[in-house]
């Protein structure tokens, strides 16, 4: 992997909208994706079959239900999942991961690989 360094010039900020990139660095790109505390655990759950908000809010990990709306909504407006809805009073919606999303599945089976390498104690969950 080669990584490529640019200088900053005056006119470079900090990212001042939601969807501007701090550089064109692949893994930064990534980051500002799914690099947040809980972006790839929905998408670990929802490979592992989990798909409507109360099964993804269930996930072992506890997620607050503010962030999990707020990663869905993130995720969506992404490209990595869509939403259909399932239920019409309330409207309910069922999530899954597009094409984009299930490729995800290879950087999290590298996590996992390196986590029971690397991080003693660590298990692979079955769900």
């Amino acid at each position: 992997m080669q990584v490529t360094r640019r200088k900053k010039t005056k006119k470079e900020g900090k990212p001042e909208a939601p969807g501007f990139r701090r550089s064109n660095c692949a893994v930064a790109c990534t980051l500002d994706l799914v690099g947040d505390r809980w972006s790839l655990l929905v998408v670990r759950d929802l490979l592992s079959g989990n798909a409507t908000y109360g099964e993804l809010q269930h996930s072992f990990e506890g997620i607050p239900t503010n962030i999990l709306a707020d990663r869905l909504k993130k995720l969506e407006e992404s490209g990595i999942i869509a939403k259909s809805a399932y239920q019409e009073h309330p409207v309910r919606y069922s999530y899954e991961l597009t094409e984009k999303g299930r490729a995800l599945g290879d950087v999290l089976l590298a996590l996992v690989r390196w986590g029971k390498k690397h991080i003693p104690g660590t298990e692979v969950r079955a769900r």
